[in-house]
């Protein structure tokens, strides 16, 4: 049999093989609900722009970041964006919550222009009642109201089930982060729209939405007596809306919310195109096939419970950085104005300083066209805001963490031959983000090191600073820049200006000296959520180097 023959029969077999495995079985989206882990366990799809999930926290509390936490039996609502994992609080936009008879009586209204405590509109539940899988989520609450979500990339679904055939719900704008404009707009009596304006971890976000009901609704109250256009938005807060639904078919009411970081029209476009149907078993089964696919790129052995393991920990990696850019590919950039993507997806949340480690060198090997995507998402953001991503969010620099490590993706990337982007604009946004004025660089390019009273968490930044300076002279290299890459790899070098041979550890600097008292265990400012004793250990790009400054192989692997 001829060789090539063979590989293609080998091939088919083993995507026969795969395919026939249940991937998504394995997926548990509560893992990290509680303790720290700050993972919301709501129905989301690979990368997509909604994630729909509970609200049980809504003080933007360090357990309260994804919105969601396991100790908790109080629902806020079901808001549809969320982050995962993050150490800070943002997010829940646009929030449902399924009123029932007790919590305001038929056919009453709040009164208006009074905007009421809308935390007080809340359901208790049990986790007895609760189901998560991959693309779904439900959850039976005490008043015996089912709720049941799913999602397309910028579409969430909801499907409630009440106890007869009378349902209402509370749609809440003012929810969670500090609302700087919003609007509710009536179209006709299935159909709404309108926006949100806030201010949180990102100073100044936008999402605009519509919302479709399956069944008429009555507004029993919209919270203003007034409203204006939503372009003209600034001021202008519209809180919440009632909504009653008095005759419902089979006691169900399904709601479809697209969302759009740039128009309502935009938001009408996703809908329209992603989710035109009313069928929910549809969608559900949709978006777990798309997990499914994407799943489906690493097959491994081992016991059921590792294999949960592995493949709830795969699920997380694959939830964020998200599509940012309506069908049309429109999408709002770092200037904050509407611009169009051309051929790829532009995309949000770049929490860089947690990725560049791990997630994003697994996807240049499992996703190569979205690994390029986001470097040209980098590329727009530099041309629109000045500096490559360092934790971009919504539009939003938050400048969270340190380092510049869109140079460590970037490098990692073209080292791996993703290249479909301008590799010299590349290089300038590279070196400018590495010249910025600001977080402890002025001091570095001055003194080849950083020292406590330059900055803080000096050691740290420096360490990092090799690291990506390393990676810009890899690429400078590449694109035949001597200059640039004999001016880079000796910065890469920074970083033995803070190695102590006398403690053996990197130590932080003080006024030309050493900082004293100095103990390589105490975690200080000093040192970026960890010690000297961790990061004594961070010089990825020169393990020989580290080597041979810690007294050879054997001292080394001793330490």
């Amino acid at each position: 049999m001829p060789m090539k023959f063979f590989l293609i029969i080998c091939l088919i077999f083993t995507r026969t093989i795969i395919a026939q495995v249940n991937f998504t079985k394995y997926v548990d989206p509560m893992v990290g609900t509680g303790g720290h882990g700050h993972t919301f366990p709501g129905a989301t799809v690979p990368f997509g722009m909604v994630q729909l999930s509970p609200d049980t926290r809504v003080d933007g509390s360090w357990d309260g970041c994804s919105g969601y936490h396991y100790s908790d039996s109080i629902l806020y609502g079901f808001s549809h964006t969320h982050l995962s994992g993050t150490g800070c609080s943002d997010y829940g936009d646009i929030a449902l919550l399924p009123l029932d008879g007790k919590t305001v009586k038929p056919g009453s209204k709040i009164k208006p222009k009074v905007i009421p405590d809308l935390n007080k509109f809340q359901a208790e539940f049990s986790h007895a009642n609760e189901n998560a899988s991959a693309g779904y989520y439900a959850l039976k609450l005490k008043n015996q109201i089912l709720c049941e979500l799913t999602a397309s990339e910028r579409v969430g679904f909801h499907r409630y089930t009440f106890t007869n055939d009378y349902g209402r719900l509370i749609l809440k704008i003012n929810h969670r982060d500090k609302t700087l404009g919003s609007d509710i707009k009536i179209i006709n009596d299935h159909i709404i729209e309108g926006y949100r304006r806030s201010e949180a971890w990102a100073k100044d976000q936008y999402i605009f939405f519509k919302m479709e009901f399956s069944e008429s609704f009555i507004v029993e109250n919209n919270g203003t007596s007034a409203s204006k256009n939503i372009n003209q938005n600034d001021g202008l807060i519209v809180p919440y809306a009632v909504f009653s639904f008095p005759h419902l078919t089979k006691k169900q009411l399904l709601v479809k919310v697209s969302v759009s970081f740039v128009s309502t029209d935009g938001a009408g476009k996703n809908m329209e195109a992603e989710l035109p149907h009313w069928d929910f078993e549809r969608a559900k089964v949709q978006a777990s096939t798309a997990w499914e696919k994407e799943l489906s790129k690493i097959s491994v052995e081992g016991d059921e419970e590792k294999k949960k393991i592995f493949y709830s920990a795969l699920y997380h990696c694959m939830i964020q950085p998200n599509i940012c850019n309506d069908v049309d590919g429109r999408f709002r950039g770092r200037d904050n104005l509407v611009h169009q993507t051309s051929g790829h997806n532009y995309y949000t949340v770049f929490s860089l300083w947690d990725t560049f480690r791990g997630e994003h060198p697994l996807l240049t090997i499992t996703d190569r066209k979205r690994t390029s995507d986001f470097i040209k998402t980098f590329l727009l953001q530099y041309q629109q805001g000045g500096r490559l991503p360092v934790w971009e969010l919504a539009s939003n620099e938050t400048d969270c963490m340190i380092g510049y490590h869109s140079a460590s993706v970037i490098s990692d990337a073209i080292s791996k031959g993703i290249r479909d982007f301008d590799l010299q604009l590349a290089l300038e946004a590279m070196k400018k983000s590495a010249t910025w004025n600001h977080l402890g660089l002025p001091a570095l390019m001055k003194k080849n090191y950083i020292e406590a009273e330059d900055e803080h968490e000096s050691v740290s930044q420096v360490l990092e600073y090799s690291y990506d300076d390393w990676c810009i002279a890899q690429v400078s290299k590449l694109l035949a820049r001597e200059d640039d890459y004999q001016y880079y790899m000796l910065r890469s070098q920074c970083w033995k200006n803070l190695f102590d041979p006398k403690t053996g550890h990197m130590r932080p600097r003080r006024n030309g000296g050493w900082h004293s008292p100095f103990d390589p265990r105490e975690v200080n400012n000093y040192c970026t959520t960890g010690n000297s004793w961790q990061y004594s250990f961070f010089v990825p790009h020169d393990i020989e180097g580290l080597m041979d400054i810690m007294g050879g192989q054997l001292a080394f692997e001793n330490k």
